[in-house]
């Protein structure tokens, strides 16, 4: 039996429904790691540390999408929830064209630049030049990836996160395919690493453009439409938060590499690499079930139900708490295997990465409560406290304790920073959901 995001809603049917976006961000997150095991396998260290020091600036550049998927799925199933099928639909096909547009002019930016910012930040020689090649051949797919982050969002409120999955499925095998083609296959090296990942966000963009496009079963179309000024502006507002805590990630990337290369040279930069494809996947729990109760609670939250609001609200919190002890405690078990996989080539690469991989996994603890909490006010339609859990999360907690814990704890500091910047981020949140529970009536 289908699942209609006006039902009622228990944990049973809860997880169901959020289930296939949980599935899609965590294979998404397992096919961006294969260009790092590839790489670091059969091409090498230089090359790995090159492109997990690239990467935040190409996440940052994509990242436009999460403005239009997530605000733009806020507003849209708010619409849907008032009974206004037709004006959704307008402003779906509105945002998707915008996104495409606005990643086909950054991709041409990104060219351009991309050598500058990889001199500004630090990279040289050999570390530099990879950088350069793996960079521009991704931007080449730019316009694809940002409607790839649109269309996660979308997918679900179109009723269908089970297509969602099959698309980021196919995309994902794709990644693996044509690495192990390119890469071990062929000797492509770090390009071949770059092709294939291009070649997958293709697939990830295209696809839904497709399907949208033509007569389909969902509650979603692409179609005719003019330019909606102020519900652009008010998907904006709606999506800063994510954009920013993609920009503010990206950002913080970028402040650890330089912090890493400080404190612990290529090795450093490898071993965050290393941590950062394995805390994707963990945090992509979070981030999938954060997608997949947005349009349950916008579409309440514009039908009025209040009690349902309530509802969602408090079994999401006893599903994200049980989440997190299990996380932290599966992390335990696997970090000697999970560090063995991308680096169990180098052992005192491997040590450092256990080693670091055992303070920063205490962040798993938290983080899900305040990924959560900036989604929910997203799909309450309320932009600015979203962006400030987002932007206090990342911008300010993170970015100090990266700049202040080294003075004191030296490497360790690093890799403990952002166990204390999700702890206070998740206290803030926890105040924020309690003062505005009167104005939303989910409490």
């Amino acid at each position: 039996m289908s699942i209609k995001i006006s039902d009622h809603f228990d944990n049973k049917k809860l997880i169901r429904f959020t289930l296939p976006s949980v599935a899609m961000t965590i294979f998404t997150s397992i096919y961006s790691m294969v260009d790092g095991f590839f790489v670091s396998n059969f091409v090498g260290k230089t090359s790995f540390a090159a492109l997990n020091f690239i990467m935040p600036v190409l996440m940052l550049l994509g990242s436009v999408g999460f403005i239009f998927g997530t605000g733009g799925s806020a507003l849209v199933s708010k619409t849907m929830g008032e009974g206004d099928y037709d004006r959704a639909n307008r402003l779906f096909s509105m945002l998707i064209y915008i996104a495409a547009a606005c990643g086909t002019i950054l991709a041409v930016l990104g060219i351009l630049f991309i050598p500058d910012i990889a001199a500004w930040m630090g990279a040289e020689d050999d570390m530099l030049q990879d950088c350069i090649l793996y960079g521009r051949i991704i931007l080449c797919a730019l316009p694809a990836f940002v409607l790839q982050y649109a269309f996660q969002s979308f997918f679900v409120t179109a009723g269908k996160p089970q297509l969602g999955f099959a698309v980021t499925v196919a995309a994902g095998v794709t990644n693996m395919v044509l690495d192990a083609l390119f890469i071990a296959g062929f000797h492509w090296g770090l390009a071949g690493a770059a092709i294939a990942t291009a070649m997958s966000q293709l697939v990830a963009g295209v696809v839904p453009c497709v399907y949208f496009i033509h007569r389909n079963t969902s509650s979603l179309k692409l179609t005719k439409t003019r330019y909606d000024g102020k519900a652009l502006l008010k998907t904006c507002t709606n999506g800063v938060s994510e954009f920013v805590s993609s920009v503010a990630m990206s950002i913080v990337g970028v402040l650890y590499n330089v912090q890493l290369m400080k404190y612990a040279g290529e090795n450093g930069v490898a071993a965050y690499g290393v941590i950062m494809y394995i805390n994707f996947i963990f945090t992509a729990v979070y981030l999938g079930y954060s997608i997949g109760t947005a349009p349950l609670i916008g579409y309440n939250y514009g039908a009025e139900n209040h009690e349902e609001l309530k509802n969602l609200l408090k079994r999401s919190l006893r599903i994200i708490g049980f989440c997190a002890v299990s996380l932290f405690a599966a992390i335990q078990l696997l970090i000697g295997t999970c560090a063995s996989v991308f680096v169990g080539y180098d052992m005192d690469l491997m040590e450092m990465t256990v080693a670091a991989f055992r303070i920063y996994s205490c962040s798993f603890l938290f983080a899900g409560l305040s990924i959560f909490g900036s989604s929910f006010f997203t799909a309450l339609n309320n932009g600015m406290i979203s962006a400030v859990i987002s932007f206090m999360r990342t911008l300010v907690f993170e970015v100090g304790a990266v700049l202040l814990l080294p003075l004191i704890f030296g490497l360790n500091g690093i890799w403990g920073a952002v166990v204390v910047a999700e702890f206070v981020s998740a206290v803030l949140t926890v105040v924020l959901i309690a003062m505005k529970r009167s104005k939303y009536h989910y409490w």
